[in-house]
């Protein structure tokens, strides 16, 4: 690989998933005073768990139907399900899931739960059968208190 194009993938990457973790942000309310509660009474979401897919573009339909079944599964396994995310524009191949938790511990929970869900397995089967996910990258993400939500000190003009 060419030393540019690498390093332009590497921080093109890196901004998209920037991208990914303040959309995550402000769909939860991070920014929020951290005693805050949500509307039902519970504390905001801390973390989340962002996985970046490197899709085959063939196989975008069965992307998409393998990311709508999580729709379902995921809330019902106990994770906040923030979406899921096809390539629009640029690249092809890269798709976005994000999935926000209040702990690790209600990760971990979520983990145990998902992997004996029935329509959970039968999803990731579809995924291993169809081949149409070449690789995964799994992370989590915070907001840094003090860097999220600030507004331009630009005057409008």
């Amino acid at each position: 690989m060419h030393p540019e194009t690498s390093t332009t993938s590497i921080n093109r990457r890196a901004f998209v998933e920037s991208l990914a973790a303040i959309g995550a942000a402000l769909t939860l309310g991070f920014g929020r005073d951290a005693r805050a509660t949500t509307h039902d009474g519970r504390k905001p979401m801390t973390i989340v768990f962002v996985i970046r897919y490197q899709i085959d573009p063939y196989q975008r339909d069965a992307f998409k139907l393998y990311a709508e079944n999580w729709g379902r599964i995921i809330p019902r396994c106990g994770g906040h399900l923030v979406g899921y995310f096809l390539p629009w524009q640029g690249t092809n191949d890269i798709g976005w899931g994000l999935i926000a938790f209040e702990s690790l511990a209600d990760y971990e929970k979520y983990q145990t739960r998902l992997r004996e869900d029935p329509e959970g397995q039968k999803n990731f089967e579809l995924a291993q059968n169809k081949r149409f996910i070449l690789r995964e990258e799994r992370n989590f993400v915070e907001v840094v208190d003090g860097t999220f939500e600030l507004p331009s000190t630009l005057a409008s003009s």
